[in-house]
């Protein structure tokens, strides 16, 4: 997925206006929403034990923000039927905050909206380019392998607000 998927993917196009015209091209028989549910789903395995660790942070008092390189109707699918809206404070994705990660912009845009300083920020990711970009940024960054490693490297930290990506939930 590039060009047009590309700017839905920072919100200057409509997937629902953009895909179904490439529909007939890839072979799908059936309905733009029965592309979504399908694509969706597939990409939807949770993993609990992270999930629960998630929420016990957030229990404790962290503040848990989920950032995310989708356009908006994945988000939404991640904010509202995988539940990750209930596990997090905010959920931000890339078609609505405007820029994709690894842009700077895209944690500049949730530490000014949530106003937090970068020193107070521990972000998660699976992917080492947007790990080095938050770093490069100024923010506490680590790559996200395991969820053991994820646990001990936690306690390194003394209490940070944390941004995680939602695919180190194994979604």
């Amino acid at each position: 997925f590039n060009g047009e998927f590309a700017e839905c993917l920072i919100g200057k196009k409509d997937w629902k206006k953009v895909l179904p015209k490439y529909l007939k091209e890839w072979g799908w028989d059936k309905t733009f929403e029965e592309l979504l549910t399908y694509w969706f789903e597939r990409e939807s395995k949770r993993d609990e034990k992270i999930i629960e660790y998630v929420k016990d942070l957030k229990n404790k008092g962290f503040k848990i923000y989920i950032g995310t390189n989708n356009e908006k109707y994945r988000t939404e699918y991640l904010s509202n039927v995988l539940g990750l809206g209930k596990i997090a404070h905010k959920v931000y994705g890339s078609g609505v905050v405007g820029y994709a990660k690894p842009d700077y912009r895209f944690f500049k845009h949730i530490l000014d909206e949530q106003k937090l300083q970068k020193e107070e920020v521990l972000f998660w990711d699976d992917d080492k380019e947007n790990v080095k970009a938050a770093r490069d940024f100024g923010i506490n960054a680590e790559v996200y392998t395991n969820f053991i490693d994820f646990e001990k490297a936690l306690k390194k930290y003394k209490k940070k607000d944390i941004i995680i990506a939602p695919n180190n939930f194994d979604l």
